[in-house]
C-alpha cells in the first residue's frame, strides 16, 4: 500500500514539474517580447524627440512664438 501514495505523489511532482517548465518557457519568451517593444519605443521616442527640435527652429525661422497673455 504504500507503493500507492508515493506513486501519485511522483505523479503530481512530475504534472508539477512539467507545468513550471512550459511557465518557464513562457515567461523566457515574453522577456524577449518585452524586450522588443522597450527597443521599438526608444526609437519612437527619439524620433519624436528629433521632431520636436525640428518643430521648434521652423517655429523660430517663422516667428511663430506664443505670446504671453
Amino acid at each position: 500500500m504504500s507503493d500507492g501514495p508515493d506513486s501519485l505523489i511522483l505523479r503530481m511532482l512530475r504534472t508539477m514539474d512539467a507545468k513550471l517548465d512550459r511557465i518557464e518557457g513562457d515567461v523566457r519568451d515574453l522577456k524577449v517580447r518585452v524586450s522588443a517593444l522597450e527597443q521599438q519605443y526608444s526609437v519612437v521616442q527619439r524620433r519624436l524627440d528629433r521632431m520636436d527640435d525640428r518643430l521648434e527652429r521652423i517655429e523660430k525661422r517663422l516667428e511663430l512664438h506664443d505670446q504671453p497673455v
